[in-house]
């Protein structure tokens, strides 16, 4: 794996903060206004309709209304674009909303709005596409290696998910671009984070992050961001601004706040989950592990293309379903509860949880759990599964 710890570390904790020493401050500002005044009617009007076009605010025009653009959103924006190495950014409210923009933002035209969906993939993001709740989308799920055979003339759009969620499989990212011919890949770029991979960097044109996870890191806020090109950024803008997706400034400076300390978290509980996956590999009660890595490094991803094995993990148990009911309601370190990312540890079952709305063929294991690691002690967190598993 390179080591890039030291570059990142600093960039994630100056990025978008660029001026605040010209501004005499030392902290992030939050500005919570809704409304802006504005200069007169002819530049406001056109830094309006600059902004509900996807654009940015006019130098003399001002930010008009929060819906349309925030200045603390807009630092949050520019820290991520820089850690994901992309040309911008866009925040959303959560990343389902992040997700239902691109879809949207790419699924416009009306002779051409199918996509292709790479399983596995977050519970949420595959009921979205099989739902069609983004009215007029037509969707093709497949695996990694049917991409090329899923295109069609009419395709907007390829969604993949690299680690999976929650089985933790690795896609070739430059691989599916190579197969979509053009067409623009989205990568859910959740379970890695910046600190382990950028999608663009191997031909993607969008990486998606649920920034409720890792970004923000201590289960307190919501958000969803996508790094991009710039002519792709304004179209995920017009779509928020004309739906409405936008984040909160404050909840984008509780994300922006967490980039600061990502690599060190990163770093800490990467190291932990590797430990624990190993022991669990050990134990009579555990059938099989999902982490990457345990299986060596058969096609090059962890060398190519990621810097990190991560710190998310799942596990199928012997004893089926009772025993993954046993384990949740077992331990006590770790917490019962969905999502991920967070400085705690966090236990679920996917099935029943995040991966219920998913169709029969395409649903977690019944005896697979999925594990978040946190920043507890790494001995303290394997005599808790120990104590569940027994």
């Amino acid at each position: 794996m390179t080591d890039v710890w030291g570059d990142l570390d600093s960039l994630a904790v100056h990025a978008g903060r660029e001026d605040l020493a010209e501004l005499g401050i030392h902290a992030l500002p939050i500005d919570l206004s809704t409304t802006n005044p504005l200069p007169d009617i002819a530049r406001g009007g056109d830094s309006y309709e600059s902004l509900a076009t996807g654009g940015r605010p006019l130098p003399d025009g001002g930010s008009v209304y929060a819906r349309l653009w925030n200045p603390t959103v807009a630092r949050f924006e520019s820290a991520l674009a820089q850690l994901e190495r992309a040309d911008e950014a866009v925040a959303f409210s959560s990343g389902m909303a992040a997700m239902t923009a691109a879809i949207s933002a790419f699924a416009s035209s009306r002779d051409a709005r199918h996509v292709v969906a790479v399983r596995p993939l977050y519970g949420g993001t595959d009921h979205l596409l099989a739902s069609g709740a983004v009215a007029g989308v037509e969707v093709t799920f497949c695996a990694e290696s049917e991409v090329r055979a899923s295109m069609r003339t009419d395709t907007v759009l390829v969604v993949v998910e690299t680690p999976a969620n929650p089985t933790l499989e690795l896609v070739d990212i430059a691989g599916v671009v190579d197969s979509a011919g053009g067409v623009p890949v989205l990568v859910d770029n959740t379970f890695a984070t910046p600190v382990l991979q950028n999608p663009l960097s191997h031909g993607a044109a969008m990486s998606l992050h649920s920034a409720t996870k890792y970004i923000g890191g201590h289960g307190d806020v919501v958000a969803g961001v996508i790094a991009c090109g710039a002519a792709d950024a304004q179209r995920l803008r017009q779509v928020r601004a004309i739906t409405g997706g936008v984040l909160h400034p404050l909840a984008a400076y509780l994300a922006h706040r967490g980039l600061g300390t990502l690599p060190v978290r990163i770093r800490a509980q990467q190291s932990s989950a590797a430990t624990i996956a190993t022991w669990l590999v050990e134990q009579a009660a555990v059938e099989r592990v999902y982490y990457p890595g345990l299986d060596g490094d058969p096609r090059g991803l962890l060398s190519s293309q990621l810097r990190g094995t991560g710190a998310m993990l799942a596990v199928s148990l012997a004893g089926g379903y009772q025993a993954a009911v046993r384990l949740t309601s077992s331990v006590r370190l770790f917490t019962h509860a969905v999502s991920l990312g967070g400085i705690d540890s966090l236990i679920q079952h996917p099935a029943a949880l995040t991966h219920r709305p998913v169709s029969a063929e395409a649903r977690p294991p019944e005896n697979l759990v999925r594990l978040s690691i946190g920043l507890e002690s790494t001995r303290d967190l394997i005599e808790d599964l120990d104590r569940g598993l027994r």
